[in-house]
């Protein structure tokens, strides 16, 4: 929606060795080096490279000077911003071949999406695309594509337009998009496309993905890695959405003493999965354990012992003679496919021992047949053990908001994950950056129970220095799992969050906080700006429900985004959830991160209100300011180089991260950018309060 191009350059193999994200670090960066006369020299590169991960960790400065020395580069020469690039993936390969590890070859990028060896496996490549032309076949707008070739390409070029990837996610978690949103026109202009790709990045968040590093612009342009990576994160998840006990309750059979049901909770669903494997092999004799989905499955053994247990009317003599694994797999797949599992994968993949591969497969034959008893009085204490309806609810918030940071512990379980403290401390670190004391802090496992409470202790000391409101509060209490004083201390922290982020976009803030109040009048203000006569007393102002105040708002942000047609007068529940659902979909597709549901808004969820509201106002300011450096940066590159470097289309859309933040690059870590607009508040003003 930000008139912000995307940056292109002239070099294509150049281009295609970063994300856009890195070229926008990059190029703030680059801008930041111009001395008085608007050149930037080789001698200044060492000291700017130095800061930057993974180059801190690998080289001294004279390290780094000697390799641009040994490139060719003049160090009195003034550089154009592709040799400076060009210098990046120099000194970049040099950390490749100092540490060996072509795996790791940037810290930059979050594994889960992308790497600079842009590798596929074509194996996955298939079966992914088998999965959406099984899904999506009969979806009124996609049928016109598909099938899609495996063969080709296009399952890449399909994804340029946004289209397929929303609606694979609300096939992965229905009703996540609301599809009215979605712009769905055979050929999208520019605006439309880069719309379809930031409501797709944002959603994706909000379901679990990790989508760090990856802009709008990565996603038009069709980039196979990260097109593949998503998209395999958002069928994972879709495979995976039954394996807790809250839509899976007889999982608990998977334990002889309902002391171990809370262990069982806590464990992510990939292990749940290999548990409930495990308790089956176990029952049909199969003596090796499976702890992988990839090389204790490449013989077949295990798939054929597990498939007799579950469908033994199907079930073939000759699997288990089978001396080639090759064959053994092939009568394992037809075992399968009496099963209705769906073929994910080639008997190929499983000698080969495809990890994702295999887990798909694995979690189909869950789906299909798990083998579980129906007992009535397990299943009432699992029931039991599980949460109430607004605990769930908050879980479910702050887990997806802690996992956006895209830290490197992935949170499936919130009340398990954060017992050791060391979840807490990631995320402190990236809120209040330089806040945590790594060197007094234990990393997972953490076998001594008193290394937990440390780290617990630790986090309660920042939250203190933060002025948060920890009235009763010990780090034994996270130990503890006590849910109800985890919520309270993460929703405060989450507040913090987004008032510091509001407060430094706010220029005519002067340093001072900013408040619930000046949110609200800000709101407020916003929609009497337009001419609209709507405002509200408080974030607990009971007409919210209706959902008409957050639309005008939301076109007042930005005129073009809310098609008014859509609209109902929200009189009755069934308007106003169509109403909320819109309206969380088009803050989306704005550029807002947030992880409220439509009944949150429906019911005036007083947090979750004040949540999306400054959500709103954060792209608000964010866009003025982006405006106004984009205004800035044009007239630098003007006054330094009239030729400019960079070729920029007139219809070029926004290029923004995966939230639609591009906070200011300069001097700071990629990895501290991507998430910068997720923020969920509330305002907390005494302990009583606090435990609401």
């Amino acid at each position: 929606m930000s008139r912000f191009e995307g940056v292109l350059v002239s070099d294509h193999w150049l281009q295609s060795q970063f994300t856009q994200v890195q070229l926008h670090s990059l190029k703030s960066k680059f801008i930041a080096l111009k001395n008085q006369n608007g050149q930037v020299l080789v001698e200044d590169l060492p000291a700017l490279f130095l800061k930057l991960k993974p180059f801190n960790e690998m080289f001294t400065e004279d390290e780094i000077r000697d390799v641009l020395q040994s490139s060719g580069s003049d160090t009195s020469n003034k550089l154009e911003f592709e040799e400076f690039l060009r210098a990046y993936v120099t000194l970049q390969s040099k950390v490749v071949n100092k540490s060996g590890d072509s795996k790791n070859s940037s810290s930059f990028l979050n594994a889960t999406t992308t790497t600079l060896l842009h590798t596929i496996d074509e194996s996955e490549k298939k079966s992914y695309v088998a999965h959406i032309n099984s899904y999506l076949r009969d979806d009124p707008f996609m049928k016109q594509f598909l099938p899609i070739d495996p063969a080709t390409n296009a399952l890449f070029e399909l994804a340029r337009d946004g289209v397929l990837l929303c609606k694979l996610i609300n096939v992965a978690v229905p009703n996540t998009i609301d599809e009215r949103a979605i712009n769905t026109k055979r050929i999208l202009n520019p605006w439309e496309r880069n719309e379809n790709h930031t409501l797709c990045l944002n959603s994706a968040k909000a379901i679990g993905c990790t989508v760090v590093n990856i802009g709008t612009q990565d996603l038009i342009e069709g980039r196979p890695h990260l097109v593949l990576g998503l998209i395999s994160q958002i069928i994972k998840i879709q495979l995976l959405a039954d394996l807790n006990l809250r839509k899976t309750p007889q999982l608990v059979e998977l334990v002889e003493d309902n002391n171990d049901v809370e262990e069982l909770m806590g464990l992510a669903p990939e292990k749940l999965l290999l548990k409930w494997m495990n308790f089956h092999l176990k029952k049909a004799g199969y003596k090796k354990p499976v702890t992988n989905f990839s090389s204790d499955l490449k013989d077949g053994e295990a798939y054929a012992y597990l498939l007799n247990v579950l469908a033994p009317e199907h079930g073939n003599p000759a699997t288990l003679d089978a001396k080639d694994p090759v064959q053994r797999a092939d009568l394992v797949l037809h075992h399968a496919e009496k099963m209705d599992c769906k073929r994910y994968l080639t008997p190929k993949d499983i000698v080969e021992g495809s990890s994702n591969l295999n887990l798909a497969f694995v979690a189909q034959i869950f789906h299909q047949r798990n083998g579980l008893s129906t007992d009535s009085k397990k299943i009432s204490f699992a029931e039991m053990m599980t949460d109430d309806v607004q605990m769930s609810r908050d879980e479910r918030c702050f887990r997806l908001w802690i996992n956006s940071f895209g830290i490197s512990s992935y949170v499936n379980n919130l009340f398990e994950d954060v017992r050791n403290g060391w979840v807490l401390l990631e995320v402190l670190d990236k809120v209040s950056p330089g806040s945590v004391n790594w060197k007094q802090s234990s990393k997972p496992p953490i076998k001594m129970p008193f290394r937990k409470v440390e780290n617990c202790n630790q986090v309660i000391k920042i939250g203190t220095q933060l002025k948060f409101s920890l009235v009763n509060l010990a780090g034994n209490d996270f130990v503890q799992g006590n849910k109800k004083l985890i919520l309270a201390f993460l929703w405060q922290l989450m507040r913090f969050h987004m008032l510091q982020l509001l407060k430094n976009l706010r220029s005519h803030s002067q340093g001072k906080e900013i408040t619930d109040g000046d949110i609200l009048k800000w709101a407020n203000k916003k929609v009497k700006n337009t001419g609209r006569t709507s405002q509200i007393e408080s974030f607990k102002d009971k007409q919210l429900s209706s959902g008409i105040f957050f639309l005008q708002l939301l076109s007042a942000v930005e005129p073009r985004v809310v098609n008014w047609n859509l609209v109902t007068k929200g009189a009755s529940d069934e308007e106003k959830k169509l109403n909320a659902t819109y309206i969380i979909s088009v803050a989306r597709k704005l550029g807002c991160s947030i992880f409220l549901l439509p009944e949150d808004i429906m019911e005036v969820n007083q947090k979750m209100i004040l949540m999306l509201t400054a959500s709103i106002m954060y792209w608000s300011l964010q866009r003025s300011r982006d405006e106004s450096e984009s205004e800035l940066e044009l007239e630098l590159e003007l006054e330094s180089s009239p030729a400019s470097f960079l070729e920029i289309p007139e219809a070029s859309p926004e290029s923004s991260s995966v939230n639609g933040d591009r906070d200011n690059f300069t001097g700071v870590e990629i990895s501290k950018l991507s998430i910068d607009d997720n923020g969920v508040m509330s305002m907390v003003e005494n302990s009583d309060t606090l435990l609401q």
